[in-house]
């Protein structure tokens, strides 16, 4: 009985092994053997791959900033003396940030709920828009003291320089008109009626004239400077709650956000019609344009960063992402094509989060 159980066992140990043998050519079921290193990093490579391709941008550091873990919301960037001023909403602060040292320089203070920020280099001059208080406060951008407060309406929020009239516009969100301020005077010159709320505004340096995002009427309105009037009013169709906004004189363009359906509208400006209509993240907020790359970034509440090249008159988008939470503020750097984030809670404190494209030799 024991040589015929030994003998059974071997005939056992020949059949298995031939079994398995057959099976290896075939094709192991996966679950049977551990993947090898090579597949592990094959797979690492690839989920890289695609999140970059999702997202061209590479994160170079995140800088701490001053203040609570609280709101941010727009910035501005001063080339000339390499300075960002971004507003800290829920600090009622301006931080101002040196982009050549990364690095904060100083805040400005007593801003309540400060919304709008917009700096006016040949007047030595930064504009923030104190929505709590309903002011426009004026800072000497060399001794960063508040020079002047003039009122603003009620609920101000984006701010624009008419250059060749040397006047300001401030969006009124809730007056819904936009506030018209004299730069020589720091006065509140007259307020225009827009018929909904202001949305963000901006110039025009080609027609010299003002736009502004109009909610509820899911329009674009023109403004004269010369005779601060709206003498134009052209519909966004397939936008719903319009209202951040951005310029491209030189193609003569205007990129409107598209709060209630998470869209982005391109309007012709010489033509004064819709385009196109891009999806975007949702809730859509700030816009930002790198002329250089002919890049433009849209920012979202929901952390979403959808960003487009320009192609004539024409966008295409090249990547769309989840970034990081709340990033729905966004700032470029044309000169170093650096893309700026606050981000207002990092590890429980506010940081500054710089990006390059990934997929340009900078």
């Amino acid at each position: 009985m024991k040589t015929l159980a030994i003998i059974g066992g071997l005939l056992l140990s020949i059949i298995f092994a031939v079994f398995t043998e057959t099976c290896t050519r075939k094709g192991s079921p996966p679950n049977l053997l551990p993947a090898s290193p090579q597949t592990t990093s094959d797979a690492t490579n690839v989920s890289s791959s695609e999140s970059s391709l999702n997202l061209p941008l590479r994160t170079l550091r995140d800088v701490p900033l001053s203040g609570g873990a609280t709101r941010f919301d727009y910035q501005s960037l001063d080339s000339n003396t390499a300075r960002l001023y971004i507003a800290h909403l829920g600090d009622g602060t301006m931080t101002v940030f040196d982009v050549s040292k990364d690095k904060v320089v100083g805040d400005v203070k007593d801003l309540p709920r400060v919304h709008g920020v917009l700096a006016v280099p040949e007047l030595h001059r930064i504009y923030a828009s104190a929505t709590g208080s309903n002011e426009l406060a004026v800072v000497d951008d060399q001794t960063l003291q508040i020079i002047a407060r003039p009122p603003a309406g009620d609920y101000p929020d984006g701010i624009a320089y008419a250059r060749k009239a040397n006047k300001i516009y401030v969006s009124d969100l809730h007056g819904k008109t936009d506030t018209v301020i004299d730069a020589r005077t720091n006065q509140r010159i007259t307020t225009i009626a827009l018929g909904g709320g202001a949305g963000n505004t901006q110039y025009d340096s080609v027609s010299e004239h003002i736009f502004v995002t109009v909610h509820g009427q899911n329009s674009l309105a023109e403004i004269d400077p010369n005779k601060d009037q709206v003498i134009g009013r052209y519909p966004l169709p397939g936008c719903s709650e319009s209202h951040g906004l951005l310029i491209d004189s030189e193609h003569r363009l205007a990129f409107v956000a598209c709060e209630g359906n998470a869209k982005l509208a391109v309007l012709d400006l010489e033509a004064k019609k819709i385009t196109a209509i891009q999806s975007v993240g949702a809730d859509p907020d700030v816009l930002a344009f790198d002329p250089g790359l002919g890049r433009l970034y849209v920012s979202a509440e929901s952390g979403i960063i959808s960003i487009f090249a320009e192609r004539g008159k024409t966008l295409e988008k090249i990547g769309e992402g989840f970034f990081a939470a709340n990033a729905h503020t966004v700032a470029v750097d044309q000169r170093t094509h650096r893309v700026y984030f606050p981000l207002q809670n990092v590890g429980g404190k506010p940081a500054l989060r710089i990006a390059v494209p990934s997929d340009k030799q900078l």
